[in-house]
């Protein structure tokens, strides 16, 4: 026996998943671009975002959160106004990446994978960025950032605090 859950979106929000949807051809088999979509305009994907997907696309939800946690791109929290990736590859690994994370952590008071809770930065952790000529690496809000010194990623995140 089914239930269905209680789910409240705006009609300002549905009109939004319309538009992926109709971008999208209204196609399951397109539901890696869906996703896409919805979180490059949320930031991360909404509960009830996946939910009106899965009733508009008859896609059990249970099935698009198998998707969506299958590949690392797709957040379920909301990534604060700095989202910051640093590469834990052997290249920047090698070249302290460990330590740059760690002094992110130490430096917001959040470990990878978290917002702070003023919701201005958010880490997370990754195997690889393919930059490793440049390593080691941040990303910051898709700008690439190599060559990286404690002392650089210390300034270039006071900067980030001040604005």
């Amino acid at each position: 026996m089914s239930q269905d859950i209680l789910v409240t979106i705006s009609d300002k929000e549905k009109k939004k998943l319309k538009v992926i949807l109709k971008n999208n051809k209204n196609e399951k088999t397109n539901l890696i671009s869906i996703l896409q979509e919805i979180q490059d305009l949320y930031h991360y994907l909404p509960p009830n975002s996946l939910y009106y997907i899965s009733k508009k696309l008859n896609i059990p939800l249970a099935e698009i959160y198998s998707v969506a946690t299958f590949y690392t791109q797709f957040k379920f929290n909301k990534l604060g106004n700095y989202h910051l990736v640093c590469c834990d590859g052997t290249a920047c690994h090698v070249k302290g990446g460990e330590l740059l994370l760690n002094l992110i952590e130490n430096e917001l008071g959040i470990k990878s994978g978290n917002t702070t809770r003023d919701q201005m930065f958010s880490i997370d952790s990754v195997a690889c960025l393919g930059c490793c000529a440049i390593s080691p690496v941040c990303v910051i809000n898709g700008k690439i950032y190599g060559d990286l010194t404690l002392k650089k990623l210390r300034n270039i995140l006071l900067k980030l605090k001040k604005s």
